[in-house]
């Protein structure tokens, strides 16, 4: 890795007080760092031994049964080609820049990818085949996502929102000929175009309020007039809805009148809804339909981890099942003959690759297999899914990542590493950070779902909304009271680490219980929730804001006021290490920065990274690898005092 010093100047002890020191600042490639010492050759080596593994991500099937797969083999997330069970990997799209995605464009070669400038999100969308050059679809400056198709490709149908507003518009181009998008219908919040019908007069789109709650509509692609669908049900989330043979009814994932997600079917005409899947006490993360609508793939998560279930869609009777390796899913899509399943699985101890399921003849065969670099899989730590019972007795789901080798009676540090989301989950994914602070550091890694977590019914989900928020930071209070009582954890070496949501997490746990932890990581976190919601951008503040509270409440305003880890800076008496991304859209800037500010106006140590090319996420190879280099060093401080 390159890396350009500037007048770097010697940073003393973590003890010393910063208002007694000169804050130091260099620049490594697109990062500037402040207060951050040399990295030892020893650190870069042990990160790169992590950061070399690679995973295969299924994106679409092609019309001559090969597959699209994403993956990373220089800086960024690519697209390539596969075109035969374990055949190579043809790489297509050679962009700085990572794909989000690619869709294929029915009955043609030619494919539909989503990529952003610099980690922006205000994501373009560009049509391409295997070969040649890309065309760019969308405006440059607006954000462009959801993309769509009509079954026989001649229509794209996507969602378009605009800088400084919270309209959303859908936007309608054959992708095939070109030329001029057109407006089909401007809302004056989020909504996504979801299915188009097979004769093209009508598409269904939903209406999002809030991580909890979905409003489907049905548009007349003619006259432009939408009319929503069962506007008398309950208030309920609504995911991946789509026309079912006939355009009568659609099916999608929904917790309408349910704590956990179901695969539903709704009548269009009277909204009535047919649970499909009855009787799960776990969430349908995941489904997929033949085009006749007779064979129904979906894929359940329980406690975590993913199985997949095949059947008879009229019959409700089982199919024969794929035999999976354990893991958690990426992908579950049919071939466009319906004759073959494409699973993508990831774990906790391999990256992450691509299957495909033969449906008639009940065959499973592996396309993809992907690398780990120099690791040793045996070396891997698998976690150890635990509970521990919260302040009022609520029980807290956690995966713990203990380290190998440490001898008898040694107590190891504990990393506490955070979700973001809030209404997201951890989940035994190949982790390779959790990974390398077990093996390098020798530390626990205990990666909590605190209350707010999806993946555990809605109840479960909404334990921390509001004014409730702060029910979750005492979760991680019991959770310290947890490693306490493990012989084999250091409860006097303990740091909290989290990213986004978790970044607010990881702050407000370092206000609360300081006196229990060594210090903090937290990369592009919440510092102040008014501050927040007033300069995330437009077109998701709405969003934001039914999950948190609004602002503009005075009731709620006083709940941010007290909650806020800006106005809690002073009981933070231990050092942190920011991260962020300069063009995050989500968490500004400016929300780590007043941070570090006050932290260090308080004499306490504030290690802080800026990267001038990512965003909400550090998605390029080499500032993840920097990330990482910059977090062992700080940890290694946290826990051996050096």
């Amino acid at each position: 890795m390159l890396k350009i010093l500037i007048a770097s100047t010697a940073l003393s002890a973590f003890a010393a007080p910063l208002s007694a020191q000169t804050v130091s600042t260099r620049q490594i490639g697109s990062a500037t760092l402040q207060n951050v010492p040399d990295i030892p050759a020893a650190v870069s080596e042990a990160v790169q031994r992590y950061q070399n593994s690679r995973a295969a991500q299924f994106e679409d099937w092609l019309p001559d049964g090969s597959m699209l797969i994403a993956t990373r083999f220089g800086a960024t997330q690519q697209i390539h080609h596969v075109a035969a069970p374990g055949g190579a990997r043809t790489q297509i799209s050679f962009g700085a820049e990572p794909v989000a995605e690619a869709r294929v464009i029915p009955g043609s070669d030619r494919f539909v990818l989503t990529r952003d400038n610099g980690g922006d999100e205000w994501f373009q969308l560009y049509a391409r085949g295997l070969a040649g050059t890309a065309v760019q679809l969308t405006e440059p400056g607006t954000r462009n996502q959801s993309p769509v198709f009509s079954r026989d490709g001649s229509l794209l149908l996507w969602a378009k929102a605009v800088k400084g507003s919270a309209a959303y518009d859908l936007l309608a181009v054959d992708p095939k000929a070109g030329g001029a998008p057109r407006t089909l219908y401007r809302s004056d919040g989020a909504i996504g175009p979801a299915d188009i019908s097979a004769d093209k007069a009508r598409l269904i789109f939903v209406r999002s309020f809030s991580n909890t709650e979905d409003q489907l509509f049905e548009l007349d692609v003619a006259t432009g007039e939408a009319t929503r669908i069962a506007p008398r049900a309950n208030k309920a989330v609504y995911q991946d809805p789509r026309y079912l043979p006939g355009g009568r009814s659609l099916i999608a994932i929904s917790d309408r009148d349910s704590d956990t997600r179901q695969l539903i079917e709704v009548d269009i005409a009277t909204g009535k809804a047919t649970v499909l899947t009855p009787g799960l006490k776990w969430d349908v993360e995941s489904y997929d339909l033949t085009d006749d609508g007779r064979v129904l793939a979906y894929a359940i998560n329980e406690d975590g981890f993913s199985r997949v279930v095949l059947q008879d869609r009229l019959t409700r009777r089982a199919l024969p099942q794929p035999e999976l390796p354990k893991g958690v899913l990426t992908a579950l899509k049919f071939s466009g003959d319906g004759k073959r399943l494409a699973v993508g699985l990831t774990s906790a101890t391999w990256a992450g690759d691509v299957w495909s399921w033969d449906v008639e003849g009940a065959a499973l065969t592996r396309w993809t297999t992907s690398e780990l670099g120099d690791l040793d899989p045996a070396r891997l730590a698998e976690p150890e899914l635990i509970r521990f019972r919260s302040f009022d007795g609520l029980s807290v789901p956690a995966f713990v990542y203990r380290p190998r080798g440490v001898p008898d009676g040694e107590k190891t540090p504990v990393v506490i590493d955070i979700h973001g989301g809030p209404e997201a989950q951890t989940r035994p994914i190949w982790n390779y950070g959790a990974q390398y602070f077990a093996d390098v550091l020798k530390a626990t890694v205990i990666l909590p779902n605190v209350r707010g977590s999806d993946g555990y019914g809605k109840r479960y989900l909404n334990l921390d909304n509001a004014e409730k928020r702060e029910d979750s930071v005492r979760d991680i209070g019991a959770l310290l009271d947890w490693i306490a009582a493990q012989p084999g954890l250091d409860k006097d070496r303990v740091a909290v680490y989290g990213q986004s949501y978790g970044g607010y997490m990881s702050l407000a746990v370092m206000s609360h219980y300081s006196d229990r932890l060594v210090g903090g990581v937290e990369r592009y976190g919440i510092s102040n929730w008014t501050s927040f919601l007033q300069n995330t951008e437009a077109y998701r503040r709405d969003n934001r804001r039914a999950e948190y509270g609004d602002e503009r409440d005075p009731k709620m305003a006083k709940i941010f006021e007290k909650i806020s880890p800006m106005n809690n800076v002073a009981r933070i008496t231990k050092p942190m290490l920011v991260m962020q991304g300069a063009n995050d859209p989500r968490v500004p800037q400016s929300e780590s920065e007043q941070v570090v500010a006050k932290l260090r106006a308080g004499g306490n140590e504030a290690w802080y990274v800026l990267f001038a090319d990512e965003g909400h996420g550090f998605l390029k190879k080499p500032n993840n690898d920097l990330r990482r280099e910059v977090e062992t060093v700080f940890l290694r401080r946290l826990f051996d005092g050096k």
